[in-house]
């Protein structure tokens, strides 16, 4: 019966790289669509945004399933509630990408951006690739190490967010306010898809340690110590 139990739960976390997989290819797509104006692009990430959808549903069934039959305690009960809300941070992170993909498409055949932030958004993009690649990793390995540079990547792009919001207050800002909603909103979907990631290792933090979930600080993430419970 412990056989199938962590057999089940293995095909949950297995789900859960799989979306850290698909939002990171959404994320990387709606970034090249935002750069180029490319519509054909910004709608493909639109239309595969159920996918992600789909996929955080069956996670959420099959969690259920596991804690009825099971009736999981301690660090299963625990891993069990995690995946839950893993799941439906990953969900929101595929409608970041697909909001940022939404916003190329309403500005075609124009940019939504000024030529003078594609550098920003181009690191915003890279910096999204390789938090949610982190993520997927701390979510497979279940190694809370990796987690402190989750935490880390995140503040990077906190300060891209933060340099982009202060220029955009700049008295030598030209682009009118339309732009400058634009921008500021994108910058923000950006912003939110790293902070979904620190919730991601916090709840992996959780599961190593048992601290509750509201204890853990993002610059403690990687220094817990992993119970045997």
């Amino acid at each position: 019966m412990r056989e199938v139990f962590h057999e089940q739960l293995d095909r949950v976390s297995d789900d859960l790289v799989e979306m850290t997989s698909l939002v990171g290819s959404a994320m990387n797509r709606a970034t090249q669509a935002l750069l180029d104006a490319d519509l054909h692009l910004a709608e493909s990430v639109i239309a595969g945004d159920s996918t992600i959808d789909d996929l955080a549903a069956q996670v959420e069934a099959d969690c259920y399933q596991v804690s009825v039959r099971q009736q999981p305690v301690a660090t299963d009960l625990r891993t069990i509630v995690a995946a839950l809300r893993i799941s439906a941070s990953l969900e929101r992170m595929g409608d970041l990408a697909a909001h940022i993909a939404k916003s190329a498409r309403l500005r075609y055949p124009a940019s939504a951006i000024p030529a003078e932030l594609r550098p920003t958004f181009q690191a915003m993009g890279s910096v999204a690739q390789n938090v949610v690649a982190k993520t997927g990793a701390v979510i497979a390995t279940k190694d809370i190490t990796l987690a402190g540079d989750v935490a880390r990547t995140d503040e990077e792009m906190d300060r891209l967010h933060r340099e982009l919001f202060h220029t955009v207050l700049s008295p030598s800002w030209s682009h009118g306010v339309e732009a400058a909603v634009d921008v500021t909103l994108l910058s923000r979907f950006y912003e939110r898809f790293a902070d979904h990631t620190v919730t991601i290792a916090k709840r992996v933090a959780y599961v190593a340690t048992g601290e509750p979930y509201n204890s853990i600080q993002p610059t403690e993430l990687g220094l817990r110590v992993v119970r045997d419970a």
